[in-house]
């Protein structure tokens, strides 16, 4: 095992790194921006390198300053967390090549599963299904034929894509043209490549991701799904495990599918195979992430299995010490992810000074998050302030334990999305297990309508 590694990353996933490394005894080498010097997982680290000024282009997306700290340290491997840098294949090979491990799956593997249209081709010939689609398009024309032949409404994608960067539906020709130039700009700006494919738009999906680990013996194991269908604009708000949708076949059938996967890209490490599930129970995979996920932990609480361990084990070159027929799952899990942002405003951005923070407990209840009471926000970042997780005997208890951790979080000083989660987590449509990723678009004006009487009665 390592003595001590590098964490290029920050706030909660940096945290949360390090808790793990100290438990194996490992040292860990913070990395910080100018804007983090005072953050927590700075302070909690054994050692800490500037790597930069403010924005993430100055500082945590630098490599040869990545790079740096690790030689200057002594770090013998790099844990890249998720986000920045976590599944760019050319800073993991240059992480290679300098002579530190990677912890995370091999540069050619974070390759092929990257390109998002490369990654549909590999899941078709290991056998998972795909939704209807193309290739890489070559113009606005060949996307036309493509679409009328496999009917609309049509969503085009951008091959580098992740996060709803790049994407775009259309209901008609004339809806595909005009989001075919906005699409490829708005990829080209946000991932260097504005090249776009196209897929069937599914009206009223579910959102199912399985989670895997693999190891270098040839293990390959999965967790289980996380359900992660409440979205906004493509970005997760609320995940839970298991999925109300999923039953043990159902699980079973897209779990092996997800195996089969990683199996034929030689997978190492932790990962995630990510389905739309349609209503009529067909599930058709839509992308593999190879990196930790931000909702991990509900799948750690769900199984027992710390994710962040296993991946440090098998970067390590250890065999994973249990088999498919030992992961079991118990109860319910559900995660919010909360951030510095106004949902009463659209969601507005809201960075500052917190003047007073209280993180929720009791029985059942874990916060991962980098917050403490005068801590000041940054503008230059993700807005995720933390991420509060519950775990109950079954999905009723789960919600409930929820609601009142939300209920006792205080966040003075910054604005915070809790309103809105309070409103996800009572609407009836969410409580039955019903909700699909349209769920915002088709409740938003219930949510904010339920967002304002919560407001009233609390200055009441």
């Amino acid at each position: 095992m390592f003595k001590k590694i590098l964490v290029c990353n920050r706030g909660e996933i940096a945290l949360r790194i390090m808790r793990t490394c100290k438990e194996l005894g490992i040292e860990c080498v913070a990395v910080h921006a100018e804007a983090d010097r005072h953050s927590l997982h700075v302070k909690y680290a054994d050692e800490s390198v500037c790597v930069g000024k403010t924005t993430s282009a100055e500082s945590y997306l630098k490599v040869p300053n990545l790079i740096a700290a690790a030689e200057i340290t002594g770090a013998e491997a790099i844990h890249p967390g998720y986000g920045f840098l976590a599944e760019n294949a050319g800073f993991a090979e240059t992480v290679i090549e300098n002579g530190f491990v990677w912890i995370g799956p091999q540069p050619d593997t974070i390759r092929s599963l990257g390109d998002k249209a490369a990654a549909r081709a590999t899941a078709a010939t290991a056998g998972v299904p795909i939704v209807p689609g193309t290739g890489i398009l070559a113009s606005v024309e060949e996307a036309l034929a493509a679409a009328d032949e496999i009917g609309y409404p049509v969503l085009l994608k951008a091959s580098a894509g992740g996060g709803g960067k790049g994407m775009r539906s259309a209901a008609n020709g004339e809806e595909l043209q005009r989001a075919f130039t906005t699409a490829a700009n708005e990829a080209k700006s946000a991932f260097g490549d504005g090249r776009l494919y196209l897929e069937k738009y599914l009206a009223r999906p579910r959102h199912v991701e399985i989670q895997i680990l693999a190891d270098s013996h040839g293990n390959v194991v999965h967790l289980g799904e996380r359900d992660c269908s409440i979205q906004r604009r493509h970005q997760k708000l609320v995940e839970e495990a298991p999925s109300p949708a999923v039953s043990p076949a159902l699980r079973a059938r897209m779990g092996a599918d997800a195996v089969a996967l990683a199996t034929l890209v030689n997978y190492r490490s932790a990962g995630t195979v990510e389905y739309l599930l349609d209503e009529d129970g067909s599930y058709y995979f839509m992308e593999m992430n190879t990196r930790i996920q931000v909702e991990h932990p509900v799948t750690e609480w769900l199984t027992g299995v710390d994710l962040v361990r296993e991946q440090l084990l098998v970067a390590a070159g250890e065999p994973l010490d249990f088999r498919q027929e030992d992961v079991t799952f118990t109860g319910c899990a559900i995660e919010c992810r909360v951030n510095a942002e106004d949902p009463s405003r659209g969601f507005l951005p809201g960075p500052g000074k917190v003047r007073d923070f209280h993180a929720p407990g009791g029985l059942g209840v874990r916060v991962d998050s980098h917050l403490y009471t005068g801590y000041t926000v940054p503008p230059y970042y993700d807005s995720l302030l933390a991420k509060i997780i519950v775990h109950g005997r079954d999905r009723t208890e789960a919600i409930a334990r929820m609601v009142r951790a939300l209920d006792e979080s205080v966040f003075e000083g910054v604005p915070t999305s809790i309103p809105f989660h309070l409103a996800v987590l009572t609407h009836p449509v969410f409580q039955e297990g019903q909700a699909t990723t349209r769920f915002l678009e088709e409740h938003g004006a219930e949510l904010l309508e339920a967002m304002h009487v919560r407001s009233q009665t609390e200055q009441a």
